[in-house]
């Protein structure tokens, strides 16, 4: 094999991403991505090679590494489904820019999704928690976990901090859903444009009729200031607001699923309710929803005898990274005493998940209360059944039926 980026063929580099058939499990097919690892190549949808890394000290090096961007208008930055062809239209903020501006945007967002902001909210979210879980209790046995419960809360909350009507979620659930998982990139432009109107329009709204969540003190400290146009705070209230929901969402379905087919662990944590936060950390490592985090090089560069060229797309195999036997002990076992805060489910370095304080309560507390409330929770389907997200999509469940 050569080391010529794009514009060399390696006829063996395996397809990426490939679907799970196992919800918490890599697809079978990407063991051996880690025995060519710790970077090898892989070939994208349309015939694109790129590096795939699967090792953990290599990931979190090149997550800091200035010389890989995420600026997805750079021509080379890699397309990984059709739905994506035509990202390079859009400059989103945070996630979508390099430093310094990345630097500045984040610094301006990031007091919000603070431990002490974080904190405050608590018991807003165990509220939620528990008016839906009443909601699930009255009307059963038997729900969508999904639209019962793991969706509601994230998007609940998500709503709440920016101070968007949830009255609306119908719409920017869907819409979330459609931009992310369209077949081409025309249904996903078409989807996105529908959910960047809808916040424009709520940010005129907001100017006439100051609110008191995150977009107000946008319109009303950023906006008036001329530091950020109607676009921005469109397009930063977007981000956020897709990304808080859908993310915890597949979180919140996916360590329910996890928990449940390994009895053992669930049972500890019901005798230790203390396990929870480290049962989360170990719930993110273990299922990787966001598995292939994307870069591209923007200069030539040498890691583990393999050449990187400028132009060249670099994957992080998050759930092989996150599986990497030099990092964990038995790393594909799930096990609620492991102490797995080093794992990189949201990224690592600069553009480390904005959300992820945020994210850890929301599942912390819908977690430990669900089974509380619900001891006898049980899938209601056979694991065949259970409709799984593609794998160029964040991972997730479609539907979990339960019942009780």
């Amino acid at each position: 094999m050569t080391d010529s980026g794009i514009r060399t063929l390696t006829p063996s580099a395996p397809a990426f991403p490939q679907d799970r058939t196992c919800p918490y499990r890599p697809p079978a097919d990407y063991d051996r991505l880690i025995a060519d690892g710790p970077l090898t190549r892989v070939t994208l949808y349309d015939g694109r090679q790129v590096w795939l890394v699967t090792g953990h000290a290599q990931a979190r090096a090149l997550l800091v590494d200035p010389r890989l961007s995420t600026d997805r208008q750079n021509p080379a930055f890699p397309v990984i489904a059709p739905s994506s062809e035509r990202q390079g239209e859009i400059r989103l903020p945070v996630l979508g820019v390099d430093d310094p501006e990345h630097g500045r945007q984040r610094r301006m967002l990031i007091p919000h999704f603070g431990l002490k902001r974080v904190a405050a909210m608590r018991p807003r979210i165990q509220q939620v928690v528990d008016g839906l879980l009443d909601t699930m209790l009255a009307e059963g046995p038997g729900a969508d976990l999904v639209r019962a419960f793991a969706l509601p809360v994230p998007s609940m909350v998500i709503c709440d901090l920016l101070g968007i009507p949830y009255a609306d979620h119908a719409f920017f659930e869907d819409s979330s859903r459609a931009m992310l998982m369209a077949a081409t990139s025309d249904e996903s432009m078409a989807a996105f444009d529908e959910l960047r109107d809808y916040l424009e329009d709520l940010v005129d709204r907001r100017r006439a009729e100051p609110g008191d969540g995150l977009l107000d003190e946008l319109v009303a400290d950023r906006l008036a200031a001329g530091e950020l146009d109607r676009n921005d705070v469109a397009l930063t209230a977007l981000l956020l607001l897709v990304a808080g929901h859908e993310t915890t969402s597949n979180m919140i379905s996916l360590g329910t699923y996890s928990l449940l087919e390994h009895p053992d662990q669930l049972a500890a944590l019901r005798a230790d309710p203390t396990l929870m936060p480290g049962a989360v950390e170990e719930l993110l490592r273990f299922l990787s929803i966001a598995d292939g985090l994307i870069r591209v090089a923007t200069e030539d560069f040498e890691i583990d005898g393999r050449t990187v060229r400028a132009g060249d797309g670099v994957m992080i195999g998050t759930s092989l990274v996150n599986r990497d036997a030099a990092a964990y002990a038995d790393p594909y076992a799930l096990d609620v005493h492991r102490s797995a805060r080093h794992h990189v489910a949201f990224g690592f370095g600069v553009h480390q998940c904005l959300g992820q304080n945020l994210a850890r309560a929301e599942m912390e507390i819908a977690l430990t209360t669900l089974f509380r409330r619900i001891p006898t929770l049980r899938p209601a389907v056979a694991p065949d059944e259970v409709p799984l997200k593609p794998g160029h999509s964040l991972q997730g469940l479609f539907a979990f039926p339960v019942t009780w």
